[in-house]
């Protein structure tokens, strides 16, 4: 009865937030008194990678995205180990697979958790409710249980393992490809929103996508990610892939600093969680400052440029 951990990957990579799934899974391991097995799939000779973090089996397979095949490649190693638990991270591929899942394998899911359990019998565990407004702690009593883990909420821990790995020949069956991926348009951001531990934002105080230079220049010398609010998204100064809030990437940074972004509740909503926020705006009276730990009145245009250049001096 192991616990058996997702790893996401993302060309021929491991994403930061499957290190996070590894780690977790093998505490969860310790406190159920038994070991983590890591399902790998598309992701030749990385294997080892998870050993770092806890995995004591991994089973490797092969396959093109798509979230009904995933479901059902999991499902089939599900029945194959028996694990009490199975712990995937909340992620936008994350999300789509975990009811498909649940479905197939009749779980107790537990999403948007964001601590280990309190209590293993029974077994409760702390998740976020009301679109990241409240906590709520969950009891789940099924025999097998399906956690969600908010990418960034828990923390990675080196728990170094000798693993033993198995390759397996994924099953191919046409009723998982009923839907196929026929492009896929990749962010080009040097760092992925999902992943980031410093988010750079802005919104239509910017006045237009000409300026988004200095917001650029702020990101690359935090090593953060870029994103914006829903409304430049939806005029087209920024890529969708850049919106964050309720209706777009929901994030959990350790700091998130908002410029010209008025703070409408659907946006908090999906930045909330984030550790650290900050402020900038010229309207004293933007929404955002309640929610913000701190906050800085006045213009962008001003601000920015000497915020960059005493960064740049910091730094130097």
């Amino acid at each position: 009865m192991s616990v058996l951990v997702f790893t996401e990957t993302w060309n021929g990579k491991f994403k930061k937030s499957s290190y996070e799934a590894v780690s977790y899974a093998s505490r969860l391991a310790q406190l159920l008194n038994t070991s983590t097995t890591a399902l790998v799939i598309g992701c030749d000779n990385c294997e080892d990678d998870l050993e770092k973090y806890g995995a004591n089996k991994i089973i490797s397979t092969n396959a093109k995205y798509n979230n009904h095949a995933f479901a059902s490649i999991i499902e089939e190693i599900t029945k194959e180990e028996n694990p009490s638990c199975i712990v995937i991270s909340q992620t936008v591929n994350g999300k789509s697979i975990l009811p498909l899942l649940a479905i197939k394998t009749n779980a107790s899911v537990i999403s948007n958790a964001v601590e280990l359990p309190s209590s293993t019998s029974p077994f409760i565990v702390k998740k976020k409710v009301f679109s990241n407004k409240a906590f709520e702690n969950i009891q789940c009593n099924g025999d097998l249980k399906l956690i969600s883990i908010i990418p960034n909420s828990i923390g990675i821990k080196e728990n170094p393992q000798s693993a033993e790995i198995q390759k397996k020949d994924v099953f191919n069956n046409s009723e998982n490809y009923k839907t196929q991926s026929l492009n896929i348009d990749k962010a080009a951001g040097k760092v992925s929103l999902a992943d980031a531990e410093i988010v750079v934002s802005a919104g239509r105080g910017l006045k237009g996508p000409e300026n988004w230079k200095m917001i650029e220049d702020l990101a690359d010398i935090l090593g953060a990610a870029t994103a914006c609010s829903k409304p430049v998204s939806d005029v087209g100064w920024r890529p969708h892939s850049e919106h964050v809030g309720q209706t777009g990437i929901a994030i959990s940074s350790d700091l998130y600093i908002a410029i010209g972004i008025s703070g409408a509740i659907q946006h908090l909503a999906g930045v909330s969680s984030s550790k650290v926020m900050v402020a900038i705006n010229i309207d004293p009276e933007a929404p955002f400052f309640k929610a913000a730990d701190y906050g800085i009145i006045g213009d962008a245009f001003d601000i920015i440029p000497k915020l960059n250049q005493a960064l740049k001096k910091f730094k130097s």
